[in-house]
């Protein structure tokens, strides 16, 4: 059975997103982790865009930066880790957007019978800003990534 990622508005300001991804914690973790890992998953296949950077500095207090190219032109993004707890949770900022359109994004994995749960908490620092995110779509993309990210999981476990 193919799982299936659930993707809903818990507030005015919260998304939710989870997933069961069929690899152990450790290893969906490493992978939201280790920046060659992240860099075969992160970016949606149907998206036009290349992460062609990727730096991350995962520790509380540590930093990371993407960045992106599309049609010619690059974008970045970038922010700092407020909690790292190996192999359950990660929570970091999203700072491109200023001091004040600051995201927060906390991603939990829970282990259940040798698989993780992965849930993702996007809270908007307004209702406009998590408005806008869904109406330009750039909301939308966290269940291919999760899709990917579970497709990582496979093809690491038949290596």
């Amino acid at each position: 059975m193919k799982n299936q990622t659930n993707a809903e508005r818990k507030s005015e300001r919260e998304l939710v997103s989870s997933r069961i991804i069929n690899g152990p914690p450790r290893l969906v973790f490493e992978a939201w982790t280790n920046p060659e890992l992240f860099k075969k998953w992160w970016v949606p296949k149907s998206a036009p865009i290349t992460l062609v950077s990727c730096a991350m500095d995962v520790r509380t207090s540590g930093t990371y930066r993407l960045v992106f190219s599309a049609g010619g032109q690059s974008a970045e993004f970038f922010g700092k880790y407020l909690e790292v707890t190996p192999y359950s949770r990660l929570v970091w900022t999203n700072d491109e957007g200023g001091v004040d359109a600051t995201t927060i994004t906390k991603v939990t994995f829970e282990e259940v019978n040798g698989t993780t749960l992965v849930v993702v908490t996007d809270l908007y620092p307004s209702k406009e800003a998590l408005d806008d995110a869904i109406a330009t779509g750039s909301s939308g993309a966290m269940p291919e990534q999760l899709e990917q990210l579970e497709q990582l999981m496979v093809n690491q476990r038949n290596v």
